[in-house]
């Protein structure tokens, strides 16, 4: 993308240019960040590319489109560069404090919202009567999509790291969520309270092993805090599933994200610690990916 190039770059072009340019740097989805990327340079929806293709791009716009395509080309999330993600079709903003918002977590919130509504525990709970935990919550993805699709419900969410939430807080606040934010490591913050009728939690749940071979864009930008979980990648699931039938409600569920094969291993942990009715669901792309667990009477 040459400065002495003297064809004009039009929004066509530099969308061509920089989908092979990103497939060459292996970058995934590379039409998609293009043009993503191209549309936060312009300021403009990513729709409005597909009506303006002559539209000819130059000056400070053209200037910080190049910036943001080599940081791209280096592995720098694209999440980052622009500054948002969207998670259960709401927006979030994202920075290097948090982890980037995933799909397969939608299928987290997706199981804690049918919970709700079906009825938690013997006796089915309005939502504005139930109490929801998020542990580790990062961006507060989940938080504040439990938030706006359970309206009423006491919503409490904790991370170790100041940075994420301030990141989660403003979340909050920019989707219209009232959540209880708490800093602390796991089960500190909410200290001896107890009556929680969902627990979530989305940890970190990679081993050291497995660090190196992660995608650059993850292993070299994202925050290794929400990442790696010691030798075994369960270092913080299993103090998340011993302490949680102190924390919950009779008929109360613990809802855990896990690596695409460590549902086996996690499991056995949810049923020696006591929850009962301790099953699987998988994602979309057939993965265990969520372990529930349920708080006997």
């Amino acid at each position: 993308m040459s400065h002495a190039e003297s064809q004009t770059w039009t929004i066509e072009r530099l969308m061509a240019w920089t989908r092979d340019f990103l497939t060459r740097k292996d970058v995934e989805e590379p039409r998609l960040a293009a043009e993503l990327l191209l549309a936060h340079a312009l300021e403009i929806q990513r729709i409005q590319l597909y009506v303006r293709f002559d539209q000819p791009v130059a000056g400070p716009a053209l200037d910080k489109f190049r910036e943001l395509v080599r940081r791209a080309g280096e592995h720098e999330p694209i999440a980052y560069l622009v500054g948002r993600r969207e998670f259960f079709s709401l927006p979030f903003a994202v920075g290097p404090d948090v982890l980037i918002p995933r799909p397969e977590t939608e299928t987290l919130v997706e199981e804690a919202i049918r919970l709700a509504r079906a009825g938690n525990g013997t006796a089915a709970k309005p939502p504005a009567l139930l109490r929801v935990l998020d542990v580790g919550t990062g961006s507060g993805a989940i938080a504040v999509a439990l938030a706006r699709h359970l309206r009423g419900a006491t919503v409490v969410a904790t991370d170790v790291s100041p940075g994420a939430l301030a990141v989660a807080q403003a979340n909050a606040a920019a989707n219209g969520c009232t959540i209880d934010f708490r800093l602390g490591s796991l089960y500190d913050p909410v200290g001896g309270e107890a009556g929680f009728d969902l627990v979530c939690s989305n940890p970190p749940y990679i081993s050291e092993a497995e660090l190196a071979d992660l995608p650059a864009n993850v292993r070299d930008y994202e925050p290794r805090l929400a990442l790696a979980a010691g030798p075994d990648g369960l270092e913080v699931i299993r103090p998340l599933i011993e302490q949680a039938p102190g924390l919950l409600a009779d008929g109360g569920r613990l809802l855990i994200e896990v690596a695409w094969n460590q549902a086996p291993r996690v499991a056995p942990l949810m049923e020696q610690a006591g929850l009962a009715d301790v099953r699987t669901v998988r994602d979309t792309l057939g993965h265990e990916r969520v372990v529930v667990g349920t708080k006997k009477d």
